[in-house]
């Protein structure tokens, strides 16, 4: 896939109108959109404080002296910009398309929905970094928020997927010790895998003090099972592995587990503070990232 054919102008003009804000602390050292923990002089204002001899007297809140006879200084919320990380499943289960994508995998909808996040953080002065992983991690770009990294992350987004299998947990705990700085964490995956496993690596994350996104990227036939009749299935991720089955006899045992499996990681990302989007490939992404972050400034 060439880089250009990632990302149509017409999508990344309608994310690009939207930013990206980190509800919560990020470190950092450039001016920016995002609240930094460090003290500034120039943003927000965050508290007063007592003067003591030394400080800058520009800074005393001369109102302040006026209405108390005592001198305080001003202190304030500096901005800072994001340092996001994607990390991008390209494992076998995401080659997977349905006749209602379009003919669009799930890899390639979480290509595409990557490339808009890059040009969107970039484009408002972010760091943006990458990794690529299937059962371990394969393509690792460091965060950087200069605009020519752009096409480093596309060219790195524009490799073919594996037929490796899954292995969330397994990843991100090799992952987690190389994020030296906290910031926000952008996975984009079918989710599947083991659940203990990502529970533990998601809580690894948070205990680095990350913000985590999850994008569940999930083709429709694999919500509601549409099929029927005798059919074969291949495991995507174990490619000599065919077995033909009757789908009517599997389907509610299908659609349970299913469920578990979905209601399972809700969970561990309600008690993580993950926020969990669910994406199918067979709606527009630019949609659906619209309406997400739309709600989500609006939370803030």
């Amino acid at each position: 896939m060439r880089i250009l054919d990632l990302v149509k102008p017409k999508d990344l003009a309608r994310v690009n109108k939207l930013q990206l804000l980190a509800r919560q602390v990020v470190e950092g050292f450039c001016s920016g959109r995002h609240r930094s923990p460090h003290k500034g002089f120039s943003v927000e204002f965050k508290e007063h404080r007592t003067y003591v001899r030394g400080d800058e007297l520009r800074n005393i809140d001369w109102k302040a002296f006026g209405k108390s006879d005592r001198l305080y200084i001003r202190e304030y919320e500096e901005e800072t910009n994001l340092r996001c990380t994607l990390l991008v499943d390209r494992s076998g289960s995401m080659q997977y398309a349905g006749e209602r994508s379009g003919g669009r995998t799930k890899y390639e909808y979480a290509q595409q929905l990557a490339a808009s996040l890059a040009y969107l953080m970039l484009g408002q002065q972010d760091g943006v970094g990458l990794v690529t992983f299937d059962d371990q991690p394969r393509d690792w770009l460091p965060s950087r928020s200069r605009p020519s990294h752009l096409r480093a992350v596309l060219q790195a987004l524009a490799e073919t997927g594996s037929k490796r299998e899954t292995d969330l947990g397994g990843v991100f705990q090799r992952i987690a010790p190389k994020l030296s700085r906290r910031g926000l964490l952008v996975i984009l995956s079918d989710g599947m895998g083991d659940i203990d496993s990502l529970a533990r690596s998601l809580a690894l994350f948070r205990s680095a003090r990350h913000e985590i996104l999850f994008f569940q990227i999930l083709d429709p036939d694999e919500i509601d099972f549409p099929f029927s009749g005798r059919i074969q299935f291949r495991d995507l991720e174990r490619v000599s592995n065919e077995q033909m089955v009757d789908a009517k006899a599997i389907r509610e045992a299908y659609l349970r587990r299913y469920q578990e499996h979905s209601e399972q990681l809700k969970e561990i990302c309600r008690k993580q503070r993950v926020d969990l989007v669910k994406m199918t490939t067979d709606r527009p992404f630019a949609d659906s990232l619209h309406q997400y972050l739309s709600v989500r400034r609006r939370g803030r």
